[in-house]
């Protein structure tokens, strides 16, 4: 029997889709740990990063942050978080959050910071105060690379979240870990991970195309992306601030005299 029939006859038996150890049961703690992961990052990094890219103070930090979370191995980040703490949800969280905040943060500093800055003139010039400015124009204008940092971020959660096996927890990560301590047979082994790992796969393509309508249906047409040339946030952070018009070189009219 060769692995891809041996995936299908998994599937198709009844017993791992029913009882605290089927499916819907793993992918319902999955779906737990990375959105509580996600909920903690996004009140941590949304905030700040929307603060900052609204003054332009701390941009290097903002970056340098991002960059050195992004730089920190969650496997080896939630052992040592769980030598220092204990096991528990806390440790699988906090490791969860540090992954989650990076393209959080860089979407919500972004967002601001490549916001127009004659649409946010005007909004002065009006009279808003600075927390109107931000909650009504840079915000709204924000939403494409805020969106784009959270599907970011949710992407790398749910593939993440399977390291919650690792420490004795749930979700579709106990597929693998399970699968690869508990089955004599290499086959049997190995189609309980494969089973696992396409579930995973599974729960990030679905969460994605979600994301990925309610966006569609949030944000206003006129600032969505027009081709394939968008950026990411992370990309956008790395942007040139753009030229003041103030300093722009205007061409000379031929023939007009002053």
């Amino acid at each position: 029997m060769t692995i891809l029939s041996s995936v299908l006859a998994w599937f198709a038996d009844p017993v791992h889709w029913s009882g605290p150890e089927g499916v819907p049961a793993r992918v319902l703690e999955h779906v737990y740990y990375g959105a509580l992961a996600l909920l903690v990052g996004a009140l941590l990094a949304v905030p700040v990063g929307l603060l900052v890219g609204h003054t332009g103070r701390g941009g290097f930090l903002v970056v340098g942050l991002a960059n050195w979370l992004r730089s920190l191995p969650d496997l080896g980040l939630l052992i040592l978080l769980v030598l220092l703490v204990g096991i528990g949800l806390v440790p699988v969280v906090a490791a969860l959050v540090v992954l989650a905040v990076p393209p959080l943060l860089a979407g919500a500093y972004a967002g601001v910071r490549n916001t127009d800055r004659a649409v946010v003139d005007a909004a002065r010039g009006m009279g808003m105060r600075e927390h109107e400015v931000l909650l009504r124009v840079e915000l709204p204008n924000a939403l494409p690379l805020l969106f784009g940092g959270l599907r970011s971020a949710v992407l790398q959660v749910v593939a993440t979240t399977s390291v919650a096996a690792y420490v004795g927890f749930g979700g579709l990560g106990r597929f693998l870990i399970d699968g690869f301590r508990a089955q004599a047979d290499p086959i049997a082994k190995y189609t309980e991970m494969t089973a696992g790992v396409l579930l995973i796969a599974a729960l990030a393509l679905l969460l994605e195309a979600v994301l990925a309508g309610v966006q569609r249906a949030v944000v206003s047409p006129g600032l969505r992306a027009p081709g394939r040339g968008a950026r990411s946030p992370a990309d956008m952070v790395l942007r040139d601030d753009p030229p003041c018009p103030l300093t722009e070189t205007k061409p000379e009219t031929a023939g007009v005299n002053p």
